[in-house]
């Protein structure tokens, strides 16, 4: 399934890769997309929603 959040505090490439990398621990297979300008992550794998909002949200950013 693929889930798209819009993230806040995501301003640079160290930001892309922890989100990343965070979401990858959860699912090495999963695909993530992050968009800096446009403040979205799009990830695409098995971790549920919830799953993936709490990595992103461990890293210190914020889900809207």
């Amino acid at each position: 399934p693929m889930h798209v959040f819009n993230v806040t505090g995501m301003t640079c490439a160290h930001c892309e890769r922890a989100v990343t990398q965070a979401i990858q621990a959860l699912d090495p297979q999963a695909r993530v997309e992050v968009d800096l300008a446009a403040g979205t992550v799009r990830v695409e794998g098995a971790p549920s929603e919830q799953q993936i909002r709490a990595a992103i949200e461990e890293e210190g950013y914020q889900v809207r």
